[in-house]
Formats: structure tokens, sequence, C-alpha cells
């Protein structure tokens, strides 16, 4: 029994050696890249591979998220490149960039509006400062040929001893101007110009119509990497371009959620407590301690708020000739005159207070003290039948 099962054993090993080595001679190695989309940084920063560039040329390259650098921030042989939006920008920070330029630094900004004839202005305060104007192209919203692809407008710019120009993408839909005639020098498509160059006291100042072509990938096409070189070249390099910083209680609801939920409900602990009343709570009234007059006077107090003071005197004048047909038969048939002779007569009480009780209710509300002195006449003459 156990020598088949040892022959058995070595028939598949040998099976599976044989096997491996088929595989082993037959099975080619490769190698295989899985793409993993942009890294977090990438994605965070635009203008990373523009940064990377910039420090394979031997550039001194750093960020900036505010304005507030500028203080600390040396002019000579420094470029603050201003690629994020900046309409939040007060006058006094218009002011101190400028200076800065004055100063002998590189200023570097991309114009935000368009100049309004009709103002005056463009509303960017830096590029109005500027003398520098912004518009609509020509060939803004042209519609492409039918059938056929357009060949791409790239801006040119022709440099000191080259004899071919640099060519870039920037976007055609917007044009610069100079009306003053203060840019040293400029870069044009076939109808716009995209770049200009104007020099600020001991520094300079470079306006372009949009930095895309310097964010990932539009910087690996054309000229475009070279172009951010050549104007910052030489130069310490310094990028803001996310300026609009989150406020406080942003930042706190970023990182400090549970913080914020803690505090509000300790708020609202300390109003619900400042909202308690003092002392016990008084236990309402129990019911059988509710009297006859009590009850009363509320119904009275009822009836007066709904019907008013003339349904009561009635309702008491009432009872008082319903008491006199009773004592006196045929009473009713009585005039006026008469009824108030017998009533003298039953209640021995003098005529102005029988005259007083049933005359006509008054048209006008009576005060508490009248209708109090009414009441209690026509009770005397009823309590006196």
């Amino acid at each position: 029994m156990k020598r088949p099962l040892l022959w058995g054993a070595l028939l598949l090993a040998c099976l599976l050696g044989v096997g491996g080595l088929y595989a082993w001679h037959k099975a080619v190695p490769y190698d295989e890249v899985v793409d993993r989309g942009p890294s977090p940084d990438a994605r965070a920063n635009p203008y990373l591979a523009a940064e990377h560039f910039l420090r394979q040329q031997g550039l001194a390259v750093q960020h900036a998220n505010g304005l507030e650098r500028l203080v600390d921030l040396p002019s000579k042989g420094r470029s603050l490149l201003l690629l994020g939006e900046r309409s939040n920008m007060s006058p006094r920070q218009v002011e101190q960039l400028l200076e800065w330029a004055k100063a002998g630094g590189h200023l570097l900004l991309v114009a935000e509006a368009l100049w309004d004839e009709e103002a005056g202005k463009s509303g960017d305060l830096l590029l109005d400062r500027l003398d520098i104007h912004q518009a609509l192209s020509e060939s803004f919203d042209e519609p492409a040929p039918p059938r056929k692809k357009p060949a791409p407008d790239l801006t040119k710019l022709y440099v000191d001893n080259e004899t071919a120009p640099a060519y870039f993408s920037f976007d055609t839909d917007f044009n610069l101007t100079d009306p003053k005639h203060l840019a040293q020098f400029s870069a044009n498509s076939a109808q716009s110009s995209h770049l200009m160059q104007l020099d600020l006291g001991q520094g300079r100042v470079t306006v372009i119509t949009d930095s895309d072509l310097w964010k990932t990938p539009g910087i690996g096409k054309h000229d475009n990497a070279w172009l951010l070189w050549y104007l910052n070249q030489g130069t310490d390099v310094t990028l803001l371009f996310n300026s609009d910083v989150d406020d406080l209680f942003t930042l706190l609801m970023r990182y400090f959620p549970q913080a914020i939920v803690a505090l509000a409900a300790l708020v609202a602990l300390a109003l619900w407590q400042a909202g308690m009343r003092q002392g016990p709570i008084q236990a309402p009234a129990p019911k059988a301690r509710r009297q006859l007059q009590e009850h009363l006077k509320a119904s009275a107090d009822f009836l007066l708020r709904r019907s008013g003071q003339g349904t009561l005197l009635q309702a008491l004048q009432h009872d008082i000739l319903r008491a006199a047909r009773r004592r006196h038969p045929g009473f009713e048939h009585l005039d006026t005159a008469g009824q108030w002779q017998v009533l003298e007569h039953l209640t021995r009480q003098p005529p102005h207070i029988i005259s007083q009780a049933l005359g006509p209710p008054p048209l006008k509300r009576l005060s508490s003290a009248d209708f109090s002195r009414q009441v209690a006449c026509l009770q005397t003459l009823r309590n006196a039948l």
C-alpha cells in the first residue's frame, strides 16, 4: 500500500517541476505604469510644474499667501508674480506694490478687468494706476470656418540677437492697449497684444492677459516655460496665486469643528440658564377653593366685556318690571307714569330714584362710579319688591 503512494507522489512532483520550468521559460517580464493622476501637491498648486522648472534654471522660488509679505520682502533682485484673483485689494495695498516695484522689484500681474470707456476706469485698481487698458479682441467670438480646424493664433516675441521669434499660447480673446505709450516692449498675436512691460522707477512691471500658459499642462507647450524664465531671469521669484485667505471662522470650522460645536452648546446652555425664572414655580390654585361669589363676579365681568353696560342695566330693569307685575296685577297695562307711581308705592322710594333707575340707558359709556351707582339703585328697587 505504501509503495504506490510513493510512486504517485514522485510522479506529481515531476509534473509540477516540468510545468514550472516551462512557465519560467515562457514568462516575459514587463513594466506597467499606473497613472494615479496628479499628486495632492499638484492639485493644490496649479503652478507646481512652473516652480520646478524655475528651480531647475537656478532660480529661488517661494510662496506667499498674502500681500503682508511685502513688509519684509526686499525689492532688489526680486520678482513678485501676482497670478491670483485680487479684487479685494485695497488702495493702500496698491500703493505698497507700486512703491515696492519703484524701489527695484519686478512686479508681474494678470489684467483682471475690462476698460470701461464711460466710467473711465476698469475697476482693477492696480491696472488703472499703470494706465494699461484691457479689452476684448476683435476676434472674440468669431465663428470658426466650417469643417476646418483653425490653426492656433500664437503670440510672438522677438528677442535681440535672435532671428526667430518665441511663441506663446496666450488667450487671444483679450487685448492690452497702451494709450500713453509707456510700454518698453510687448508680445502680440495676429490681432491683439497679450504682454506689456514698462519701467517704473528703478524696477519694472509686466502685465499679461492671462497666466494659464504657465499652469499644468500649458507650461510644456511652445515656448511658455522659456517666457517665464526670460521675464524673471536673475531674480528670486515669489509666487502669489491664492490671495484669498480664509477668514478666522472658516479656519476654525475646518480645523476645530468639535471646539465650535462645544462652544455653541455652551452658549445655548448659558442662555437657557439665564432665561430660567427665579424661585419655585407657583402651583395652580385647587378647584375646590372656588366660591360662588367668585363665579358670579367672573360671570359678571365676562358679560360686561361681551355685552356692555346697557345689556346688564336692561336685565335689571326687566327683573324689576317682572317683580312689579307679580305684586300689582295689571301693572303691564299702565303707562310709564302710572308704573312709576305703583313702584313708588310698593318700594317706598322717592320718584327721582325710580326715574333714574328705570330711565333709558345712556348712549355713552358710564364711568365705573356712575355705573356702580346705577346698579345699586336698581338693586335697591328689586330688593324692595
